[in-house]
């Protein structure tokens, strides 16, 4: 009996030593032995994989609690006081400072050895890096604490819907959420009649789009609540399939996000309005430039031309006269390049392919860039998607030529399935992406803004060193032919 039961002891530390072996080398965990007469700890090499950084091999206790957090020191200096020859097991979490300011979080599980008269003269055991596990239970609690306070404020409810008898089961924080006093119990379809018409069928091709692969729906709709009132609901859902791939049974959460729904369409027609104004003040800029101050310089640049023909005596004020009337040419030229930038002419006359086409022409050449515009059965699009493609043009093509670094830009617009794409791609410096939202510059922001306000979406691809690509996808309906 006590052969086997030291056999079994054996093979138990042998399978122990191996998973300790296998998690010391995946950087996790690392050893470590206090002598406690000469304070000195001594750690496995395996430290600078968990830590992150290069630790010392050997320190005093002292020095290691000094590196302890300081919201954790006392249960750190606890642990250790409180081992005794009948108690001498610890496991503890704590965190540790790192040298480059980062914290971590480490488990300590440790076995204390006394001398005969229960005095503690060593400590061996393991510390592991249990950082992402903590994280993941902090982010836990705090969507469990935002569920709670949610539900309490009857702003959320819980659904399950059993697709087999078509039954579905809300919890009674539904009838806050749509202020309706229907039973827990109803059907699917009954649910279905209730949500806006024109949202049902992205709610029955997210239920549809369901796959044992992708077991998870987000959607926003609109349902009918109390007094035929609308109320706008998120529901996230998990869908649960049997062997053969057959949708059972689907779970999940229902949140009131009417509040804000109606701030976004507050902040929506505020920025529609503010992009208007915009339009509005680049198109009486550009007629003035256009109208007045293009025809001024014109005018003076003849006047100064008639003055250097009439000074056949003194070449040297003709020599200045010119030099004099060139600069005014040269400035007409930019002052008009402006005025188009400002508000095209062709892009309201002859559509956004002729528009854009035109205006890479123009800005390439003033730029030294080369700018390959492609076009694919393009039709007439309505003029405010047309604007919206245009300045985010504008906006991509000045930001490759002033931070880019670039020499050739490519420019693609085509339709497909009832959605207009425009690509814009280089192959220059990139930028972080990031640091640019966080900085919330106005380039980058105008460009979202734009594209949200006609139903869009907008990709920005870009690395440093690796170039940008930028792609604007727009559902759109055409009005006449192609033209361009």
């Amino acid at each position: 009996m006590n052969e086997m039961a030291h056999a079994r002891a054996e093979e138990s530390l042998r399978k122990s030593e191996e998973r300790f072996r296998l998690a010391a080398q995946a950087g996790k965990m690392y050893a470590y032995e206090w002598d406690v007469a000469s304070d000195v700890v001594i750690r496995s090499g395996d430290i600078s994989g968990v830590l992150g950084v290069t630790g010392e091999a050997s320190l005093t206790q002292q020095q290691l609690l000094a590196k302890v957090h300081p919201d954790d020191r006392a249960l750190f200096t606890a642990s250790v006081a409180e081992r005794t020859p009948e108690y001498p097991d610890v496991q503890i979490s704590y965190r540790l400072l790192c040298p480059d300011g980062s914290v971590v979080w480490l488990e300590k599980t440790a076995h204390a050895f006394f001398d005969e008269g229960g005095r503690m003269v060593r400590m061996i055991g393991m510390v592991a890096n249990i950082t992402e596990r903590k994280l993941a239970e902090e982010a836990l609690r705090e969507s469990e604490q935002r569920f709670r306070l949610a539900a309490q404020a009857g702003k959320m409810y819980s659904f399950e819907w059993d697709v087999t008898t078509d039954a579905v089961v809300r919890s009674s924080e539904h009838i806050t959420v749509l202020g309706v006093t229907e039973p827990l119990r109803i059907t699917h379809q009954q649910f279905v009649d209730k949500v806006h018409p024109e949202d049902r069928p992205r709610l029955m091709a997210a239920i549809a789009g369901l796959r044992p692969e992708k077991p998870t729906c987000d959607i926003t709709y609109r349902v009918q609540a109390r007094n035929e009132a609308l109320v706008w609901i998120k529901s996230n859902g998990r869908a649960f399939f049997d062997g053969e791939g057959k949708l059972l049974k689907l779970i999940g959460m229902v949140a009131d996000v009417t509040d804000l729904k109606r701030a976004e369409e507050a902040l929506s027609g505020m920025t529609r309005k503010l992009v208007e104004a915009q339009e509005q003040e680049r198109a009486r800029i550009a007629r003035e430039l256009h109208d007045d101050i293009i025809q001024r310089l014109a005018v003076l640049a003849i006047e100064l031309r008639r003055s250097r023909d009439t000074l056949k005596d003194a070449p040297e004020v003709r020599d200045h006269l010119y030099e004099l009337q060139l600069l005014t040419e040269v400035i007409s030229t930019d002052v008009y390049a402006l005025a188009h930038e400002l508000h095209s002419s062709t892009l309201e006359c002859l559509g956004l392919v002729t528009g854009m086409r035109s205006w890479c022409k123009e800005f390439g050449e003033r730029q030294k860039l080369k700018i390959e515009f492609k076009s694919h059965d393009v039709p007439r699009l309505p003029q405010d998607i047309s604007l919206c493609l245009f300045r985010v043009l504008q906006e991509a093509l000045h930001n490759a030529a002033k931070h880019g670094g670039v020499k050739r830009v490519e420019v693609r617009l085509a339709e497909n399935s009832g959605e207009i794409h425009l690509i814009v791609s280089d192959s220059g410096r990139g930028f972080d992406i990031e640091a640019a939202r966080r900085s919330r510059g106005l380039g980058l922001t105008s460009m979202q803004e734009r594209v949200r306000l006609v139903g869009g979406t907008i990709a920005i691809d870009s690395k440093p060193l690796a170039g940008t690509t930028i792609h604007v996808c727009v559902p759109f309906t055409a009005q006449l032919p192609a033209l361009g």
